[in-house]
């Protein structure tokens, strides 16, 4: 979804709320996946997936099965065990620093 608000055929402006939402889905994604920053980064995919249910589901009503709000609800869910777990021993970070930077 970053790569596609970034790089897509409609590309959206950089400096704007969705193309904050570019950069954190993008780059946080990709940090994630590769288990570096896991807890900022699932910190600031958490506060776009309120974003998103916010300003795109909501008006269509608070039920996230009837209002198309279901992933970004278990995208939240799936940040919010980042933030609590972080990467582990599978991320990067701890290979690297041999900790979390940002995790206790």
């Amino acid at each position: 979804h970053g790569a596609s608000k970034l790089f897509g055929a409609k590309p959206v402006e950089l400096f704007s709320v969705m193309g904050f939402a570019g950069v954190v889905e993008f780059f946080g994604g990709a940090l994630i996946v590769l288990g570096l920053f896991t807890s900022i980064s699932a910190l600031l995919g958490a506060i776009v997936m309120i974003g998103a249910f916010v300003k795109v589901h909501i008006p269509r009503g608070i039920n996230p099965t009837a209002n198309g709000g279901e992933l970004a609800v278990i995208y939240f869910a799936a940040m919010l065990v980042l933030i609590v777990f972080g990467a582990g021993s599978y991320g990067l970070e701890k290979k690297i620093f041999k900790k979390e930077l940002f995790h206790k």
